[in-house]
């Protein structure tokens, strides 16, 4: 039980420190769409998926790339 328990504490780690780094982020979507991360969620078949301002929808977050600065 002690396995499963650090295995699911690094799990919500890994999901605060993208959240972290992530939120409020200017991206870029591979299909064009571009804007201001909102929100990082968790989905059990995808992984991390995010949502940007300005566009409806969640899209995983293997699809984004950062603006350049």
């Amino acid at each position: 039980m002690v396995a499963v328990k650090t295995r699911a504490f690094t799990i919500l780690y890994e999901f605060e420190h993208a959240q972290t780094e992530l939120i409020g982020k200017c991206v870029a979507l591979s299909d064009g769409k571009a804007g201001t991360v909102e929100q990082v969620y968790l989905d059990e078949l995808h992984g991390l998926r995010i949502t940007i301002s300005g566009h409806d929808g969640r899209w995983p977050v293997s699809t984004i790339k950062f603006a350049q600065r």
